[in-house]
């Protein structure tokens, strides 16, 4: 069976956001994939050719928003 849950990492120490549906000391295998945002998500949609930090900075940077002239 394959399970996968979210957890927080705080202080040293993953707190899962619920309950295992697992036996007392039941042996696990444990896979850490961080979870990415949007942007990282998204990057390859339109061929984008740059660096996720780039893309970020572009979809991101508030000098940038063309509503802001609006």
């Amino acid at each position: 069976m394959s399970l996968t849950v979210e957890a927080v990492y705080e202080n040293g120490v993953l707190k899962l956001v619920s309950p295992l549906p697992l036996r007392e000391h039941e042996k696990v295998r444990v896979t850490i994939e961080p979870k990415t945002g949007w942007v990282e998500a998204t990057a390859g949609m339109m061929g984008w050719k740059g660096t996720s930090e780039e893309l970020q900075y572009f979809a991101l940077d508030p000098e940038l928003d063309p509503q802001e002239d609006a």
